[in-house]
Protein backbone atom coordinates (compact mmCIF):
# COMPACT_ATOMS: atom_id res chain seq x y z
CA UNK A 1 0.00 0.00 0.00
CA UNK A 2 1.77 3.10 -1.11
CA UNK A 3 1.81 6.21 1.19
CA UNK A 4 -0.51 8.63 -1.01
CA UNK A 5 -3.61 6.12 -1.86
CA UNK A 6 -3.14 5.33 2.44
CA UNK A 7 -3.76 8.78 3.05
CA UNK A 8 -6.55 8.86 0.55
CA UNK A 9 -8.36 6.15 2.02
CA UNK A 10 -7.61 7.47 5.02
CA UNK A 11 -8.64 11.03 4.55
CA UNK A 12 -12.06 9.21 2.90
CA UNK A 13 -12.87 7.11 6.33
CA UNK A 14 -12.83 10.23 7.84
CA UNK A 15 -15.35 11.80 5.71
CA UNK A 16 -17.47 8.87 6.20
CA UNK A 17 -17.05 8.48 9.59
CA UNK A 18 -18.25 12.44 10.28
CA UNK A 19 -20.74 12.44 8.02
CA UNK A 20 -22.58 8.80 9.76
CA UNK A 21 -22.09 11.13 12.81
CA UNK A 22 -23.66 13.80 11.69
CA UNK A 23 -26.52 11.48 10.18
CA UNK A 24 -26.95 9.29 13.16
CA UNK A 25 -26.75 12.60 15.98
CA UNK A 26 -29.73 13.10 18.65
CA UNK A 27 -32.86 14.64 16.99
CA UNK A 28 -33.62 17.69 19.25
CA UNK A 29 -37.49 17.03 19.18
CA UNK A 30 -38.53 13.65 18.92
CA UNK A 31 -41.90 12.79 17.41
CA UNK A 32 -44.16 12.37 20.18
CA UNK A 33 -45.30 8.60 20.95
CA UNK A 34 -48.38 7.46 21.94
CA UNK A 35 -48.50 6.75 25.44
CA UNK A 36 -47.71 3.17 26.59
CA UNK A 37 -48.47 1.06 29.45
CA UNK A 38 -45.18 -0.30 31.36
CA UNK A 39 -46.31 -3.65 31.99
CA UNK A 40 -48.84 -6.12 30.42
CA UNK A 41 -50.53 -6.77 34.01
CA UNK A 42 -49.95 -3.26 35.33
CA UNK A 43 -53.62 -1.92 36.89
CA UNK A 44 -54.94 0.97 34.97
CA UNK A 45 -55.22 4.28 36.93
CA UNK A 46 -58.25 4.96 38.98
CA UNK A 47 -60.84 8.14 37.79
CA UNK A 48 -59.80 11.07 39.99
CA UNK A 49 -55.64 9.81 40.46
CA UNK A 50 -53.38 12.41 40.92
CA UNK A 51 -50.80 12.94 37.64
CA UNK A 52 -48.23 11.40 37.68
CA UNK A 53 -48.90 8.59 40.85
CA UNK A 54 -48.42 5.19 40.13
CA UNK A 55 -51.58 3.03 41.20
CA UNK A 56 -52.98 -0.47 41.68
CA UNK A 57 -50.58 -1.66 44.15
CA UNK A 58 -49.84 -5.49 44.44
CA UNK A 59 -49.82 -6.55 48.34
CA UNK A 60 -45.99 -8.25 48.79
CA UNK A 61 -44.96 -7.07 45.78
CA UNK A 62 -42.92 -3.69 44.76
CA UNK A 63 -45.67 -2.02 42.24
CA UNK A 64 -45.18 -1.75 38.74
CA UNK A 65 -47.67 0.63 37.03
CA UNK A 66 -48.35 3.23 34.03
CA UNK A 67 -47.56 7.00 34.36
CA UNK A 68 -49.78 9.30 33.37
CA UNK A 69 -48.59 12.75 32.55
CA UNK A 70 -48.00 16.08 34.81
CA UNK A 71 -49.11 19.31 33.50
CA UNK A 72 -46.72 22.06 33.25
CA UNK A 73 -47.36 25.28 34.90
CA UNK A 74 -48.29 27.41 32.08
CA UNK A 75 -52.10 24.77 31.65
CA UNK A 76 -54.32 25.15 33.89
CA UNK A 77 -53.14 22.77 36.64
CA UNK A 78 -54.04 21.97 40.50
CA UNK A 79 -53.17 24.01 43.11
CA UNK A 80 -48.98 23.42 43.58
CA UNK A 81 -48.03 23.28 47.37
CA UNK A 82 -46.04 25.76 48.83
CA UNK A 83 -42.72 26.06 47.81
CA UNK A 84 -39.46 26.97 49.61
CA UNK A 85 -36.06 28.14 47.71
CA UNK A 86 -32.82 26.55 48.68
CA UNK A 87 -29.53 28.37 48.29
CA UNK A 88 -26.15 26.63 48.16
CA UNK A 89 -22.69 27.89 47.10
CA UNK A 90 -23.53 25.75 44.04
CA UNK A 91 -26.83 25.19 43.48
CA UNK A 92 -30.85 27.12 43.98
CA UNK A 93 -33.47 25.15 44.05
CA UNK A 94 -37.03 25.59 44.60
CA UNK A 95 -38.97 22.34 45.81
CA UNK A 96 -42.08 21.30 47.68
CA UNK A 97 -42.21 18.62 49.78
CA UNK A 98 -42.69 16.18 46.68
CA UNK A 99 -41.22 17.44 43.88
CA UNK A 100 -38.15 19.71 43.00
CA UNK A 101 -39.27 21.97 40.24
CA UNK A 102 -36.30 24.55 39.68
CA UNK A 103 -32.64 24.10 40.04
CA UNK A 104 -30.23 26.69 38.87
CA UNK A 105 -26.17 25.55 38.88
CA UNK A 106 -24.84 28.47 40.04
CA UNK A 107 -21.34 28.04 38.96
CA UNK A 108 -22.14 27.49 35.40
CA UNK A 109 -23.44 30.25 33.39
CA UNK A 110 -25.60 29.62 30.33
CA UNK A 111 -23.16 31.46 27.65
CA UNK A 112 -19.51 31.25 27.65
CA UNK A 113 -20.36 35.15 29.13
CA UNK A 114 -19.66 35.31 33.06
CA UNK A 115 -22.69 37.28 33.38
CA UNK A 116 -25.13 35.43 31.46
CA UNK A 117 -27.73 33.39 34.07
CA UNK A 118 -26.38 30.03 35.42
CA UNK A 119 -27.87 26.72 33.84
CA UNK A 120 -31.26 25.97 35.14
CA UNK A 121 -31.54 22.33 34.77
CA UNK A 122 -34.83 21.56 36.27
CA UNK A 123 -37.79 24.17 34.96
CA UNK A 124 -41.48 23.66 35.67
CA UNK A 125 -42.41 25.77 32.31
CA UNK A 126 -44.12 23.69 29.21
CA UNK A 127 -40.78 24.59 26.98
CA UNK A 128 -38.22 23.53 29.38
CA UNK A 129 -40.23 21.15 31.77
CA UNK A 130 -37.82 18.60 33.49
CA UNK A 131 -38.79 18.17 36.85
CA UNK A 132 -37.65 15.09 40.01
CA UNK A 133 -40.54 13.81 41.82
CA UNK A 134 -40.87 11.58 45.11
CA UNK A 135 -43.77 9.58 46.75
CA UNK A 136 -45.73 6.74 48.25
CA UNK A 137 -48.42 4.81 47.28
CA UNK A 138 -50.04 1.87 49.81
CA UNK A 139 -52.56 -0.75 49.40
CA UNK A 140 -53.43 -0.42 53.16
CA UNK A 141 -54.48 3.04 53.94
CA UNK A 142 -53.65 6.47 52.10
CA UNK A 143 -50.23 7.26 50.89
CA UNK A 144 -48.97 11.18 50.41
CA UNK A 145 -48.06 11.47 46.19
CA UNK A 146 -46.02 14.27 45.42
CA UNK A 147 -48.40 16.58 44.46
CA UNK A 148 -49.03 18.99 46.53
CA UNK A 149 -49.13 15.83 50.24
CA UNK A 150 -46.26 17.54 52.00
CA UNK A 151 -46.50 20.60 53.80
CA UNK A 152 -43.27 22.70 55.08
CA UNK A 153 -42.69 21.65 59.02
CA UNK A 154 -41.08 25.17 59.68
CA UNK A 155 -43.82 27.52 57.99
CA UNK A 156 -42.53 27.18 54.68
CA UNK A 157 -39.50 29.97 54.92
CA UNK A 158 -36.62 29.70 52.64
CA UNK A 159 -33.36 28.24 53.16
CA UNK A 160 -29.21 30.28 52.40
CA UNK A 161 -26.11 28.31 53.27
CA UNK A 162 -24.33 30.98 54.72
CA UNK A 163 -21.03 31.07 57.15
CA UNK A 164 -19.29 28.17 58.30
CA UNK A 165 -22.54 25.81 57.65
CA UNK A 166 -21.58 22.59 56.09
CA UNK A 167 -25.48 21.80 54.88
CA UNK A 168 -28.94 23.44 55.20
CA UNK A 169 -31.64 20.59 56.07
CA UNK A 170 -35.23 21.55 55.05
CA UNK A 171 -38.16 19.70 56.21
CA UNK A 172 -41.21 18.78 55.30
CA UNK A 173 -44.32 16.64 57.12
CA UNK A 174 -47.05 14.62 55.77
CA UNK A 175 -50.21 13.48 58.29
CA UNK A 176 -52.82 10.78 57.03
CA UNK A 177 -55.76 10.29 58.53
CA UNK A 178 -54.88 6.59 59.64
CA UNK A 179 -52.34 8.17 62.47
CA UNK A 180 -49.55 8.16 59.87
CA UNK A 181 -46.63 10.58 59.50
CA UNK A 182 -44.14 10.96 57.14
CA UNK A 183 -41.15 13.22 57.91
CA UNK A 184 -39.32 13.88 55.01
CA UNK A 185 -36.03 16.02 55.41
CA UNK A 186 -33.70 17.26 51.96
CA UNK A 187 -30.21 17.80 52.87
CA UNK A 188 -27.85 19.85 51.57
CA UNK A 189 -24.28 20.09 51.62
CA UNK A 190 -22.01 22.86 50.76
CA UNK A 191 -19.73 22.32 48.01
CA UNK A 192 -22.35 19.39 46.58
CA UNK A 193 -24.31 18.48 43.87
CA UNK A 194 -26.38 15.97 45.58
CA UNK A 195 -29.54 16.24 47.87
CA UNK A 196 -30.25 13.48 49.82
CA UNK A 197 -33.94 12.96 50.73
CA UNK A 198 -34.72 11.25 53.81
CA UNK A 199 -38.26 9.70 54.66
CA UNK A 200 -39.19 8.40 58.12
CA UNK A 201 -42.30 6.59 58.58
CA UNK A 202 -44.22 6.57 61.72
CA UNK A 203 -47.78 4.87 62.53
CA UNK A 204 -49.64 5.91 65.40
CA UNK A 205 -52.87 4.48 64.06
CA UNK A 206 -53.93 0.17 65.16
CA UNK A 207 -53.55 -0.81 62.02
CA UNK A 208 -50.77 -1.82 60.20
CA UNK A 209 -49.32 -0.03 57.18
CA UNK A 210 -47.53 -1.08 53.99
CA UNK A 211 -46.09 1.94 52.02
CA UNK A 212 -43.67 1.43 48.51
CA UNK A 213 -41.63 5.30 47.97
CA UNK A 214 -41.34 6.02 44.09
CA UNK A 215 -39.01 8.35 42.68
CA UNK A 216 -38.73 9.81 39.34
CA UNK A 217 -37.65 11.98 36.59
CA UNK A 218 -39.87 13.56 33.89
CA UNK A 219 -39.61 15.91 31.25
CA UNK A 220 -40.01 16.85 27.56
CA UNK A 221 -36.77 16.77 25.20
CA UNK A 222 -34.86 19.81 25.47
CA UNK A 223 -33.99 22.03 22.79
CA UNK A 224 -30.38 21.63 21.20
CA UNK A 225 -28.19 25.36 21.06
CA UNK A 226 -26.98 23.78 18.05
CA UNK A 227 -24.30 25.99 16.86
CA UNK A 228 -22.83 24.88 12.86
CA UNK A 229 -23.20 21.44 12.21
CA UNK A 230 -20.41 19.54 13.62
CA UNK A 231 -21.50 21.25 16.88
CA UNK A 232 -20.17 19.04 20.12
CA UNK A 233 -23.68 19.30 21.18
CA UNK A 234 -25.36 17.59 18.66
CA UNK A 235 -23.68 14.07 19.42
CA UNK A 236 -24.18 14.17 22.89
CA UNK A 237 -26.34 11.41 24.36
CA UNK A 238 -29.87 13.06 25.24
CA UNK A 239 -31.83 10.65 26.92
CA UNK A 240 -32.42 7.94 30.02
CA UNK A 241 -30.13 6.23 31.56
CA UNK A 242 -30.30 3.46 34.14
CA UNK A 243 -27.76 0.89 35.95
CA UNK A 244 -28.43 -2.76 37.32
CA UNK A 245 -25.38 -4.99 38.67
CA UNK A 246 -26.76 -7.75 36.37
CA UNK A 247 -27.37 -6.03 32.57
CA UNK A 248 -24.62 -3.14 33.65
CA UNK A 249 -25.34 0.38 32.18
CA UNK A 250 -27.88 0.93 29.55
CA UNK A 251 -29.88 3.82 28.20
CA UNK A 252 -32.45 4.88 26.01
CA UNK A 253 -32.97 7.73 23.51
CA UNK A 254 -36.15 9.85 23.94
CA UNK A 255 -37.46 8.72 20.25
CA UNK A 256 -36.68 5.11 20.79
CA UNK A 257 -39.15 4.90 24.61
CA UNK A 258 -41.70 3.47 22.93
CA UNK A 259 -40.50 0.79 20.50
CA UNK A 260 -37.42 -0.52 21.28
CA UNK A 261 -36.80 0.26 24.86
CA UNK A 262 -38.76 -2.29 27.21
CA UNK A 263 -37.93 -1.17 30.75
CA UNK A 264 -39.82 -2.88 33.61
CA UNK A 265 -37.38 -4.76 35.92
CA UNK A 266 -36.15 -5.36 39.69
CA UNK A 267 -32.87 -4.00 40.81
CA UNK A 268 -30.90 -4.35 44.03
CA UNK A 269 -29.25 -1.01 44.40
CA UNK A 270 -28.55 1.04 40.74
CA UNK A 271 -29.73 4.26 39.67
CA UNK A 272 -31.77 6.00 37.19
CA UNK A 273 -31.55 8.74 35.27
CA UNK A 274 -31.81 11.74 32.78
CA UNK A 275 -28.69 12.71 30.41
CA UNK A 276 -28.33 15.79 28.40
CA UNK A 277 -24.99 17.67 27.12
CA UNK A 278 -22.65 18.46 30.12
CA UNK A 279 -25.25 18.38 33.01
CA UNK A 280 -27.80 15.36 34.28
CA UNK A 281 -30.19 13.81 37.05
CA UNK A 282 -30.44 10.71 38.95
CA UNK A 283 -32.00 9.08 41.57
CA UNK A 284 -29.67 6.48 43.28
CA UNK A 285 -31.63 4.57 45.75
CA UNK A 286 -30.28 2.40 48.46
CA UNK A 287 -27.17 0.14 47.70
CA UNK A 288 -29.25 -2.78 49.29
CA UNK A 289 -32.69 -1.26 48.20
CA UNK A 290 -34.82 -3.37 45.85
CA UNK A 291 -37.02 -1.59 43.53
CA UNK A 292 -38.59 -1.46 40.17
CA UNK A 293 -37.41 0.59 36.99
CA UNK A 294 -39.75 1.28 34.40
CA UNK A 295 -40.12 3.85 31.76
CA UNK A 296 -42.98 5.51 30.48
CA UNK A 297 -44.40 8.04 28.01
CA UNK A 298 -46.94 10.15 28.72
CA UNK A 299 -48.36 13.12 26.98
CA UNK A 300 -49.41 16.71 28.55
CA UNK A 301 -52.16 18.53 26.38
CA UNK A 302 -50.68 17.12 23.37
CA UNK A 303 -47.02 17.20 24.82
CA UNK A 304 -44.56 14.41 24.70
CA UNK A 305 -43.51 14.13 28.12
CA UNK A 306 -40.48 11.03 29.14
CA UNK A 307 -40.45 9.53 32.51
CA UNK A 308 -37.94 7.21 34.29
CA UNK A 309 -39.01 5.31 37.80
CA UNK A 310 -37.98 3.29 40.50
CA UNK A 311 -40.53 2.03 42.55
CA UNK A 312 -39.35 0.51 46.41
CA UNK A 313 -38.32 -0.32 48.74
CA UNK A 314 -41.36 -1.38 50.30
CA UNK A 315 -42.18 -0.59 53.95
CA UNK A 316 -44.54 -2.62 56.34
CA UNK A 317 -44.92 -0.74 59.79
CA UNK A 318 -46.99 -1.96 62.74
CA UNK A 319 -48.67 0.20 64.96
CA UNK A 320 -46.26 2.59 67.03
CA UNK A 321 -43.37 1.47 65.07
CA UNK A 322 -41.31 3.49 62.87
CA UNK A 323 -39.70 2.65 59.44
CA UNK A 324 -36.92 5.12 57.47
CA UNK A 325 -35.95 5.07 53.91
CA UNK A 326 -33.56 7.59 51.99
CA UNK A 327 -32.11 8.11 48.77
CA UNK A 328 -29.81 10.58 46.69
CA UNK A 329 -30.38 12.80 44.01
CA UNK A 330 -27.67 13.71 41.61
CA UNK A 331 -28.92 17.40 40.43
CA UNK A 332 -25.92 18.86 38.53
CA UNK A 333 -23.16 18.73 36.19
CA UNK A 334 -20.93 15.81 34.96
CA UNK A 335 -18.11 16.34 37.34
CA UNK A 336 -15.74 13.04 37.32
CA UNK A 337 -14.30 13.33 40.86
CA UNK A 338 -17.77 14.62 42.40
CA UNK A 339 -19.55 11.53 40.69
CA UNK A 340 -16.71 9.06 41.65
CA UNK A 341 -16.79 10.08 45.38
CA UNK A 342 -20.25 8.71 45.42
CA UNK A 343 -18.86 5.18 45.58
CA UNK A 344 -22.71 4.19 43.39
CA UNK A 345 -21.23 1.16 41.11
CA UNK A 346 -21.81 2.89 37.17
CA UNK A 347 -22.28 6.29 38.44
CA UNK A 348 -19.32 7.32 36.23
CA UNK A 349 -20.70 6.08 33.27
CA UNK A 350 -22.97 8.99 33.27
CA UNK A 351 -20.24 11.05 32.01
CA UNK A 352 -21.22 9.02 28.26
CA UNK A 353 -18.22 9.31 26.59
CA UNK A 354 -19.29 6.85 24.21
CA UNK A 355 -21.70 4.15 23.25
CA UNK A 356 -18.83 1.48 22.65
CA UNK A 357 -17.49 -0.04 25.80
CA UNK A 358 -13.65 -0.04 24.54
CA UNK A 359 -14.30 3.21 23.20
CA UNK A 360 -15.63 5.02 26.16
CA UNK A 361 -12.61 3.26 28.04
CA UNK A 362 -9.92 4.85 25.84
CA UNK A 363 -11.79 8.63 26.54
CA UNK A 364 -12.05 7.61 30.06
CA UNK A 365 -8.23 7.51 30.05
CA UNK A 366 -7.56 10.39 27.79
CA UNK A 367 -9.47 12.54 30.03
CA UNK A 368 -7.30 11.45 33.08
CA UNK A 369 -4.00 12.13 31.28
CA UNK A 370 -5.78 15.65 30.15
CA UNK A 371 -6.34 16.33 33.78
CA UNK A 372 -3.37 15.71 34.91
CA UNK A 373 -1.70 18.09 32.51
CA UNK A 374 -4.36 20.48 33.62
CA UNK A 375 -3.20 20.29 37.22
CA UNK A 376 0.61 21.14 35.91
CA UNK A 377 -0.01 23.43 33.17
CA UNK A 378 -3.36 25.31 34.66
CA UNK A 379 -4.66 25.65 31.41
CA UNK A 380 -6.97 23.14 28.92
CA UNK A 381 -5.59 24.32 25.67
CA UNK A 382 -2.16 23.36 26.55
CA UNK A 383 -2.95 20.55 28.15
CA UNK A 384 -4.04 19.23 24.90
CA UNK A 385 -0.71 20.36 23.16
CA UNK A 386 0.36 18.41 25.83
CA UNK A 387 -1.82 15.44 25.06
CA UNK A 388 -0.80 15.34 21.73
CA UNK A 389 3.21 15.20 22.58
CA UNK A 390 2.64 12.42 24.67
CA UNK A 391 1.01 10.72 22.48
CA UNK A 392 3.49 11.24 19.50
CA UNK A 393 6.15 10.19 21.61
CA UNK A 394 4.54 6.83 22.58
CA UNK A 395 3.76 6.32 18.89
CA UNK A 396 7.79 7.52 17.72
CA UNK A 397 8.67 4.04 16.97
CA UNK A 398 5.87 3.36 14.69
CA UNK A 399 5.45 6.85 13.07
CA UNK A 400 9.64 6.83 12.63
CA UNK A 401 9.41 3.61 10.53
CA UNK A 402 6.63 5.79 8.84
CA UNK A 403 8.04 8.30 7.63
CA UNK A 404 11.51 6.76 7.11
CA UNK A 405 9.67 4.76 4.84
CA UNK A 406 8.25 8.21 3.03
CA UNK A 407 11.63 9.96 2.86
CA UNK A 408 13.07 6.62 1.12
CA UNK A 409 10.55 6.92 -1.41
CA UNK A 410 11.12 10.16 -2.35
CA UNK A 411 14.34 9.74 -2.56
CA UNK A 412 13.75 6.62 -4.94
CA UNK A 413 11.75 8.37 -6.91
CA UNK A 414 13.89 8.86 -10.42
CA UNK A 415 14.47 4.56 -9.71
CA UNK A 416 11.06 4.56 -9.96
CA UNK A 417 10.41 5.98 -12.98
CA UNK A 418 12.94 4.38 -14.67
CA UNK A 419 10.80 1.31 -13.81
CA UNK A 420 7.84 2.29 -15.32
CA UNK A 421 9.49 3.36 -18.22
CA UNK A 422 11.36 -0.14 -18.74
CA UNK A 423 8.21 -1.83 -18.17
CA UNK A 424 5.80 0.43 -19.53
CA UNK A 425 2.10 -1.66 -19.26
CA UNK A 426 3.06 -4.41 -17.97
CA UNK A 427 1.57 -3.62 -14.41
CA UNK A 428 2.50 -7.67 -13.42
CA UNK A 429 6.83 -7.20 -14.03
CA UNK A 430 6.67 -3.61 -12.92
CA UNK A 431 4.65 -4.71 -9.48
CA UNK A 432 7.37 -7.41 -9.36
CA UNK A 433 10.03 -5.23 -9.95
CA UNK A 434 8.89 -2.41 -7.56
CA UNK A 435 8.38 -4.97 -4.54
CA UNK A 436 12.14 -6.19 -5.30
CA UNK A 437 13.63 -2.40 -5.14
CA UNK A 438 11.69 -2.11 -1.78
CA UNK A 439 13.47 -5.57 -0.68
CA UNK A 440 16.66 -4.44 -1.60
CA UNK A 441 16.56 -0.67 0.18
CA UNK A 442 14.41 -1.72 3.07
CA UNK A 443 11.59 0.23 1.99
CA UNK A 444 8.50 -0.65 3.78
CA UNK A 445 5.41 0.49 1.68
CA UNK A 446 2.87 -0.18 4.38
CA UNK A 447 5.24 1.07 7.33
CA UNK A 448 2.52 4.21 7.51
CA UNK A 449 -0.19 1.97 8.25
CA UNK A 450 0.02 1.68 11.78
CA UNK A 451 0.45 5.12 12.87
CA UNK A 452 -2.32 6.50 10.66
CA UNK A 453 -4.89 4.07 11.85
CA UNK A 454 -4.34 4.43 15.53
CA UNK A 455 -4.98 8.04 15.40
CA UNK A 456 -8.48 7.25 14.26
CA UNK A 457 -9.80 5.93 17.95
CA UNK A 458 -7.95 8.44 19.42
CA UNK A 459 -9.36 11.24 17.33
CA UNK A 460 -13.21 10.05 17.70
CA UNK A 461 -12.42 9.48 21.31
CA UNK A 462 -10.94 13.21 21.80
CA UNK A 463 -13.93 14.67 20.24
CA UNK A 464 -16.91 12.58 22.36
CA UNK A 465 -14.43 13.12 25.28
CA UNK A 466 -14.50 17.51 24.26
CA UNK A 467 -18.38 16.85 23.77
CA UNK A 468 -19.26 15.39 27.10
CA UNK A 469 -16.28 16.58 29.89
CA UNK A 470 -18.33 19.76 31.36
CA UNK A 471 -14.53 20.44 32.81
CA UNK A 472 -13.66 21.73 29.64
CA UNK A 473 -17.01 23.66 28.91
CA UNK A 474 -16.53 27.48 28.35
CA UNK A 475 -12.98 26.78 29.04
CA UNK A 476 -10.41 29.31 26.92
CA UNK A 477 -7.10 28.92 25.68
CA UNK A 478 -5.23 32.10 23.95
CA UNK A 479 -6.48 35.36 22.95
CA UNK A 480 -9.23 34.74 20.60
CA UNK A 481 -10.57 30.98 21.44
CA UNK A 482 -13.01 31.89 24.43
CA UNK A 483 -14.31 28.14 24.21
CA UNK A 484 -12.72 24.83 23.37
CA UNK A 485 -15.42 23.31 23.01
CA UNK A 486 -16.91 25.67 20.18
CA UNK A 487 -15.74 26.38 16.82
CA UNK A 488 -13.26 28.63 16.31
CA UNK A 489 -15.35 31.95 15.69
CA UNK A 490 -13.11 33.40 12.92
CA UNK A 491 -11.70 30.19 11.43
CA UNK A 492 -8.05 30.99 12.36
CA UNK A 493 -7.09 27.33 13.71
CA UNK A 494 -9.12 25.28 10.85
CA UNK A 495 -6.91 27.84 8.30
CA UNK A 496 -3.88 26.86 10.17
CA UNK A 497 -4.74 22.99 9.60
CA UNK A 498 -5.53 23.67 6.24
CA UNK A 499 -2.35 24.75 5.60
CA UNK A 500 -0.32 22.29 7.89
CA UNK A 501 -1.95 19.67 5.57
CA UNK A 502 -1.29 21.33 2.26
CA UNK A 503 2.50 20.94 3.16
CA UNK A 504 2.33 17.47 4.44
CA UNK A 505 0.84 16.47 1.28
CA UNK A 506 3.74 18.35 -0.89
CA UNK A 507 6.46 16.77 1.27
CA UNK A 508 5.18 13.59 1.00
CA UNK A 509 5.95 11.04 -2.01
CA UNK A 510 3.49 10.99 -4.91
CA UNK A 511 2.67 7.67 -5.82
CA UNK A 512 4.07 5.63 -8.62
CA UNK A 513 1.52 5.28 -11.27
CA UNK A 514 -0.99 7.57 -9.69
CA UNK A 515 -3.86 8.47 -12.01
CA UNK A 516 -5.08 12.10 -12.74
CA UNK A 517 -8.09 11.69 -11.00
CA UNK A 518 -6.30 10.23 -7.48
CA UNK A 519 -3.89 13.25 -8.24
CA UNK A 520 -6.90 16.02 -8.25
CA UNK A 521 -8.69 13.89 -5.68
CA UNK A 522 -5.17 14.55 -3.08
CA UNK A 523 -4.81 17.66 -4.05
CA UNK A 524 -8.22 18.86 -2.91
CA UNK A 525 -7.81 16.71 0.35
CA UNK A 526 -6.66 19.34 2.40
CA UNK A 527 -9.45 21.84 1.22
CA UNK A 528 -12.15 19.38 2.36
CA UNK A 529 -10.71 18.60 5.80
CA UNK A 530 -10.07 22.23 6.43
CA UNK A 531 -14.14 22.73 5.86
CA UNK A 532 -15.04 19.94 7.94
CA UNK A 533 -12.54 21.11 10.61
CA UNK A 534 -13.94 24.93 10.54
CA UNK A 535 -17.02 23.22 12.43
CA UNK A 536 -15.34 21.52 14.85
CA UNK A 537 -14.57 22.18 18.42
CA UNK A 538 -11.46 24.36 18.78
CA UNK A 539 -10.04 22.08 21.24
CA UNK A 540 -10.68 19.58 18.39
CA UNK A 541 -9.01 21.09 15.71
CA UNK A 542 -6.21 22.12 17.92
CA UNK A 543 -5.21 18.69 19.03
CA UNK A 544 -5.25 18.38 15.04
CA UNK A 545 -2.91 20.68 14.43
CA UNK A 546 -0.40 19.90 16.76
CA UNK A 547 -0.46 16.36 16.10
CA UNK A 548 -0.26 17.26 12.24
CA UNK A 549 2.42 20.04 12.75
CA UNK A 550 4.71 17.43 14.87
CA UNK A 551 4.24 15.29 12.02
CA UNK A 552 4.93 17.35 9.66
CA UNK A 553 8.60 18.52 11.43
CA UNK A 554 9.40 14.57 11.90
CA UNK A 555 8.54 14.00 8.13
CA UNK A 556 10.85 17.00 7.17
CA UNK A 557 13.49 15.90 8.97
CA UNK A 558 13.62 12.47 7.96
CA UNK A 559 13.20 13.80 4.07
CA UNK A 560 16.24 15.78 4.97
CA UNK A 561 17.89 13.11 6.50
CA UNK A 562 17.67 10.26 3.83
CA UNK A 563 18.11 12.88 0.74
CA UNK A 564 21.70 13.32 1.83
CA UNK A 565 22.80 10.22 0.23
CA UNK A 566 21.87 9.90 -3.95
CA UNK A 567 19.89 6.81 -5.32
CA UNK A 568 22.08 4.27 -6.34
CA UNK A 569 21.36 4.32 -10.16
CA UNK A 570 18.93 1.15 -11.46
CA UNK A 571 21.30 -1.68 -12.97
Amino acid sequence: MNQTRLFLIFAWLMVATLLWMEWGKEKAAPAAPAAVAESSNAVAPTAGAVPGVPTGVPTGAVPSAPATATTPTTSAAPAQAAAVTVTTDVLRVVLDGGELRQADLLKYPSEADANSPPVRLFADDAAHFFVAQSGWVSNSGTAPSHQGAFVPADGGRDFKLGGDAREIVVPFVWSGANGMTIHRNYVFQRGSYVVQVRDQVANAGNAPWQGYVYRQLIRVPRALSRKGPMSAESYSFQGAAWFSPTDKYEKCKYDKFADDCDLNKQVNGGWIGMLQHHFFAAWIPGANDTSTFSLATPSANGTPQYLIREVGPGVNVAPGAQAETSARLWVGPKLVKQIEAQNVPGLDRAVDFSSYGWAATLAGWLFWVLEKLHNLLGNWGWAIVGLVVIIKALMYPLSAAQYRSMAKMRRFQPRIKQLQERYGDDKQKLQMAMMELYKKEKINPVGGCFPILLQMPVFLCLYWMLSESVELRHAPWIAWIADLTARDPYFILPAINLGVMWLTQKLAPQAPGMDPMQQKMMQFMPLVFGVLFAFMPAGLVLYWITNGSLGLLQQWWMTKRYAEEPARATA
